[in-house]
């Protein structure tokens, strides 16, 4: 769970009167902070501020999840809360977007009737529209139509650079939706078809915060690798868009996330190796070392063409780092299978993987079989696989003691504000003590200590 902050804009820099306050509550991917923050560029073009609470806020949106039940009961809890704060305050403006509204908006609508609208994944250009309705007591709002598989929504990502305060990393969208249809998964029905967005509109977009000083994007997709298709000026290889963007001055680094194995081709292993701006850490998700659960998530790859893919990376990027996603318990998943996971991570040796217990979906083809694995089983095997996984991600961490590591540093430590912070190209996050500013900088740092979530150093 997370609460995106949008930078606040001067009346001077705003020519909207201020309206009052917006908070945005945000749970799920990468993918739903981008949304957060395109929400809350919406908000600010209508004049409304950010607020850091939402006790006293005039608008406040949900961005919810459903690729898990935990995210969805959180949101509903929340929803609780804000039935409580509205008794007294009863022109607050409820909105609920993202995923779990896209799948559940009925539900939402008969559980949380204090809730003003719904708005789905497909268009998030009707916000502003629809706080407007609520604003003027309008009747409950609904919008859930998702596009076509060529349709314009990528065209209508708002221009995030008016008013936005410099950053040193950025999230850039270059896709949405999924074509891959796997059996626990109901991203294709919350988020539609796959569809990219032109590739000048990416460009431009990096081109502005490279301009304000952004060092390092990351590109975000469902399928990442599968990027564009369909698109008007004809397909564009997920590598040639990576070329393009590291000829953009200012842009140091480029991540992507998240990969699919199938579409991971030559041509993209080639690029990582021979483009000094794509960082050598690859997310590659898994899901589980057993070819029958894999054939029956419909994953269309095996395990030993993953392992194809994880040799010929480390075979030709000197230096990578990989890290996935494992789901445990998975419908009618054996002892032997689960066994087979386990393998795979002794043998692969991930610098880090999101571990997670099946859960099930509703609409899904997973969800609907009778042969669901006990909650005790699926604990049980999550916390060995968690257990496991935490003393590899350790040893591998400590080889890098001694080391001499590139930083970006980011800024003071949450934990520590006496240290500085940032990650290594290979995502090793790195605490050191600096008596000067180095924020936004590159710099090389040498690692005195290893831990479970990543390094400690000192300033060369």
């Amino acid at each position: 769970m997370q609460l995106l902050q949008p930078e606040f804009i001067s009346k001077s820099e705003h020519p909207k009167k201020r309206r009052g306050t917006y908070f945005i509550q945000t749970w799920g991917c990468q993918m739903n902070d981008e949304d957060s923050e395109q929400m809350g560029l919406y908000l600010r073009d209508l004049g409304f501020e950010p607020s850091r609470t939402m006790l006293d806020a005039h608008v406040v949106i949900l961005n919810t999840c459903s690729v898990r039940k935990k995210p969805e009961d959180k949101a509903f809890s929340m929803l609780g809360e804000l039935l409580l704060i509205k008794d007294t305050r009863p022109h607050m403006i409820i909105g609920v977007c993202g995923c779990m509204a896209q799948a559940r908006a009925k539900e939402i609508r008969r559980r949380a009737p204090h809730v003003d609208f719904v708005l789905g994944t497909g268009d998030l250009g009707q916000l502003p529209g629809l706080v407007e309705e609520a604003a003027q007591k309008k009747r409950f709002q609904m919008r859930l139509d998702l596009p076509d598989r060529k349709g314009k929504v990528v065209e209508d990502v708002p221009q995030r650079h008016l008013g936005r305060a410099a950053k040193v990393k950025a999230f850039v969208p270059i896709q949405y939706g999924c074509d891959k249809f796997c059996t626990f998964c109901i991203v294709p029905t919350t988020r539609g078809r796959e569809r990219s967005r032109p590739t000048e509109d990416i460009l431009q977009e990096v081109r502005v915060l490279a301009e304000q000083g952004t060092k390092e994007i990351t590109l975000l997709g469902q399928t990442v690798n599968s990027y564009g298709k369909n698109l008007l000026e004809g397909q564009v290889p997920f590598s040639k868009l990576l070329w393009k963007i590291s000829q953009i001055d200012g842009i140091e680094r480029i991540r992507f996330t998240s990969p699919y194995p199938r579409d991971f081709k030559a041509d993209l292993i080639e690029t990582i190796r021979d483009c000094p701006k794509v960082v050598e850490s690859i997310h590659l998700p898994v899901q589980s070392g057993s070819d029958e659960v894999l054939r029956q998530m419909h994953r269309v790859y095996t395990v030993e063409s993953y392992l194809e893919i994880v040799e010929e990376l480390r075979s030709k990027v000197a230096g990578v780092t990989l890290t996935t996603d494992i789901i445990v318990g998975f419908p009618g998943e054996t002892d032997e299978q689960f066994e087979e996971t386990m393998a795979l991570i002794e043998r692969v040796r991930f610098d880090g993987a999101y571990m997670f217990a099946y859960s099930t979906r509703p609409g899904t083809e997973a969800g609907d079989r009778k042969d669901q694995i006990s909650s005790k089983v699926k604990k049980e095997r999550l916390n060995r696989l968690i257990e496991r996984q935490n003393e590899i991600t350790c040893e591998l961490n400590e080889s890098y003691v001694g080391r001499e590591v590139e930083v970006l540093v980011e800024g003071a430590s949450a934990k520590d504000p006496n240290k500085l912070q940032g990650f290594t190209r290979d995502y090793k996050m790195v605490h050191f003590n600096s008596g000067r500013e180095c924020a936004g900088r590159l710099v090389n740092v040498r690692v005195t200590k290893a831990h479970r979530w990543g390094l400690s150093a000192e300033l060369i």
